[in-house]
């Protein structure tokens, strides 16, 4: 998961770039960046961490040009260093720059391929950079001095052609213009949006509609599977469709939990299919449990709240607010590492005790990955007075890896995994856990468009849409993603004891 954006206006990108970003910074804490061109000339600052915190008045004056495209990250299979902060560039053909949100389940032999049919070096274990290459190869082959966007759109045929599994991108070509595709099964979302200025049309990219709101922009819409959108240089929009064979399978955890609820994704908001979750799981209740003593529906903030207002309401039961959030603290699911989080929630939430005392409360939260946090919470909820402490998630068992760019681990560090829902009840000290059925998270984000039929619930169902993910790959995913083999790599294993000693 991470956030993408990409304008071309009449003026300086820079300011709305940084907006954009900042609105984005929910999909990615690890590192930012931002590149823009002026007069064929490239203008670059990464920083590792929180865009406001990277980016100071002197990097943003540098920042100068009319175009340009940015990037919040958060590691998956990489590591969480600048060397792989995005965008990416390469100087051949014309000086590319590009920014990814998935993952690629044929990076390595396209690594592979690269170096020994293109004579191309990649130089990090980023995916991203294996698809700038790739793109950037095969706008190469063409051997024109100038390319157009025919020329821009079959590169991205053929980045369709070689590449698998998920890709939303924005890419800079020098002087050119901003292209932006995504993936022929649209795993990750991308949207567009336009406005007009006294310069004339101006338009963005983004990873959400959310980020077209906030920076003036009107949502034109979202790009399709397999779908290229190019803006030159100069202002003109052109869109084709590249792949030869296109679906539609969005990443349905999107609307759990990594989108804003704020955000429209293949026009479904965000903020009614939670609230359909909650529906939907009252309703679960209702059958499951018809003689519940649930005195009080609490969320767990952010994601969950409006799953659990919803709730509440359909069960004619109270809804309170019950913990506070120190929103100086980074979302603990992307956070880097297993003691991290573990540290992190009793500092990110903290129990209001008269919400709590002698009652019995349910806790709805919008997933459980690990069990780590929950668990804390579920703690907090007793040593705040709470008499019994139940707790709902509005999605399903999480019990497989995510393998299109979620950081979902391996799945032995997946609570769900080989475990019913009693045992995991048990695991992390509720008095009774309620999890969403599949088919009714399926209809809550359905419900939005009937036109999508098919979603990516991997991590749910154990069945991947893109058809090429063996258990030798997921093998290969769980040794890079797994929290030991990440604190290893950025040579931080000292760190992992350090905090396991702390927090036990």
């Amino acid at each position: 998961m991470c956030g993408i954006i990409g304008i071309v206006a009449g003026a300086s990108v820079n300011q709305s770039l940084y907006d954009g970003l900042n609105v984005l910074q929910h999909r990615g804490q690890d590192a930012a960046g931002i590149v823009t061109c002026q007069d064929g000339r490239l203008h670059m600052h990464k920083c590792s961490g929180l865009v406001r915190d990277g980016f100071q008045t002197h990097h943003m004056l540098e920042l100068v040009g009319p175009m340009g495209i940015g990037h919040v990250r958060y590691p998956t299979a990489g590591c969480a260093s600048m060397a792989e902060a995005q965008p990416f560039y390469v100087n051949s053909p014309y000086g590319i720059c590009l920014a990814h949100n998935g993952n690629l389940t044929n990076a390595e032999a396209l690594k592979r391929e690269l170096f020994r049919d293109d004579l191309r070096h990649v130089n990090t274990d980023s995916d991203s950079e294996v698809l700038l290459n790739v793109f950037a190869h095969e706008l190469q082959r063409l051997g024109k001095l100038k390319v157009d966007a025919e020329d821009v759109f079959h590169a991205v045929s053929q980045v369709h052609r070689r590449c698998q599994g998920a890709y939303a991108a924005v890419a800079m070509i020098t002087g050119i213009g901003i292209v932006g595709f995504r993936d022929p099964r649209g795993i990750r979302p991308i949207v567009f949006g336009s406005r007009m200025s006294a310069a004339g049309p101006e338009y963005v990219i983004a990873s959400e509609s959310v980020a077209i709101d906030t920076l003036g922009f009107k949502l034109v819409r979202d790009i399709e599977p397999g779908e290229a959108v190019f803006i030159s240089a100069d202002g003109t929009l052109e869109t084709r469709q590249c792949a030869e064979h296109w679906s539609h399978a969005p990443c349905i955890f999107e609307y759990v939990y990594l989108a804003r609820p704020d955000s429209i994704i293949d026009g479904i908001s965000v903020h009614k299919a939670r609230m359909r979750m909650g529906e939907n799981l009252a309703q679960k209740i209702r059958n499951t449990w018809p003689g519940h003593d649930i005195d009080v529906v609490i969320p767990i903030p952010d994601t969950s709240r409006s799953a659990a207002l919803q709730l509440a309401y359909e069960l004619g039961l109270k809804y309170r607010e019950g913990f506070i959030k120190n929103r100086y603290i980074p979302r603990t699911f992307i956070m880097p590492g297993q003691a991290l989080r573990k540290k992190s929630v009793r500092q990110k939430l903290n129990a209001i005790d008269l919400e709590f005392r002698g009652r019995n409360v349910l806790l709805v939260d919008d997933s459980i990955v690990r069990g780590t946090t929950c668990k804390q919470i579920i703690q907090i909820a007793r040593e705040a007075g709470a008499k019994k402490v139940y707790f709902a998630s509005a999605a399903p068992p999480v019990r497989y890896p995510n393998v299109y760019g979620i950081d979902m681990p391996s799945a032995e560090e997946l609570i769900a995994h080989d475990r019913s829902e009693e045992e995991v009840g048990k695991m992390i000290g509720a008095d009774r856990l309620i999890y969403q059925n599949i088919e009714d998270l399926i209809d809550a984000a359905q419900r939005g468009n009937p036109d999508i039929t098919v979603f990516d619930a991997s991590c749910f169902t154990g069945r991947y849409v893109t058809g090429d993910v063996s258990p030798d790959y997921l093998e290969r995913v769980a040794a890079l993603r797994s929290d030991e083999a990440k604190l290893d790599r950025s040579g931080d294993i000292n760190t992992l004891t350090d905090l396991n000693a702390v927090v036990g």
